[in-house]
C-alpha cells in the first residue's frame, strides 16, 4: 500500500511539470506575438509622427519666408519714408505713407506716437514693436511648435516600440527556458530552468501591462 502510493506521488510530478511547461509555452507564444505586434504599432506611429513633424517644418519654413518677404516690402516703405523726412521731402514722404501696407500703419503709427525724433526712449522703428505681426510670422511659430511637438511624439513613438522589441527578446529566454527543462537528467535541473522561465515570464507580463498600448 505504501509502495503504490509512492508510485504515484512520484509519477504524479513529472506530470504536473509537463503540464506547467505547457502552459508557460503557450502563453508565452501569445505574448511574444502581442509583443510583436505592438512593436509594429508603435513603429508605425513613430514614422506617422516623423512624417508629419517634416510636413510642419515645411510649413513653417513657408510661412517663414511669407514673413520674410512681407517685412522686407515693408523695410523698403519705411527707408523711403525715412530718407524723405531727413530730407524735409514732404512729398516724398508723403507719398511714401500712403504706400504703406495696412498690416504696417498700426506699428508705424504707434512708433510715430512715441515722437521718435524727440523721444530717446522710443523704439528705433516700428519693426521693433509688437504691433508688427508680418503676415505668415504666427503661422510659422505654430508650425514651429507643432513640429517641436511631433518630433517629441516620434521619438516617444521610437522608445515604446523598442521596449516592445525587448520584450520579445525576454519572452524568447523564457521560451528556451521552459523548452530546455525537460531535457536535463537531473529533476533539480528541470524545475531550475522552469523556474527561471516562470520568473522571466512573470516579469515580462508586468513589464507588459506596464507600458502603453496601441491597438
Amino acid at each position: 500500500m505504501t509502495n503504490t502510493t509512492g508510485t504515484a506521488d512520484t509519477d504524479r510530478w513529472p506530470h504536473v511539470r509537463e503540464t506547467i511547461t505547457v502552459v508557460v509555452l503557450s502563453l508565452t507564444a501569445i505574448l511574444t506575438a502581442w509583443s510583436g505586434f505592438e512593436a509594429s504599432k508603435w513603429g508605425g506611429a513613430m514614422s506617422i509622427a516623423f512624417s508629419q513633424a517634416s510636413s510642419a517644418r515645411i510649413e513653417a519654413s513657408r510661412d517663414a519666408a511669407e514673413a520674410s518677404a512681407a517685412k522686407q516690402i515693408d523695410l523698403s516703405a519705411f527707408t523711403l519714408y525715412v530718407q524723405a523726412v531727413a530730407q524735409h521731402d514732404t512729398a516724398l514722404e508723403k507719398f511714401a505713407e500712403e504706400r504703406f501696407p495696412d498690416r504696417f500703419k498700426p506699428a508705424f503709427e504707434e512708433w510715430l506716437a512715441a515722437k521718435p525724433l524727440k523721444n530717446p526712449a522710443a523704439p528705433k522703428t516700428p519693426f521693433e514693436l509688437d504691433s508688427y505681426v508680418p503676415p505668415g510670422q504666427k503661422e510659422a511659430a505654430a508650425a514651429d511648435a507643432r513640429a517641436d511637438a511631433l518630433f517629441q511624439t516620434a521619438l516617444r513613438n521610437n522608445q515604446r516600440g523598442d521596449n516592445y522589441t525587448i520584450l520579445t527578446v525576454l519572452f524568447a529566454l523564457v521560451l528556451f527556458f521552459a523548452a530546455f527543462s525537460g531535457r536535463f537528467a537531473a529533476v533539480r535541473a528541470q524545475w531550475a530552468m522552469l523556474g527561471g522561465a516562470l520568473v522571466l515570464l512573470t516579469v515580462g507580463i508586468v513589464f507588459l501591462a506596464s507600458f502603453p498600448k496601441h491597438v
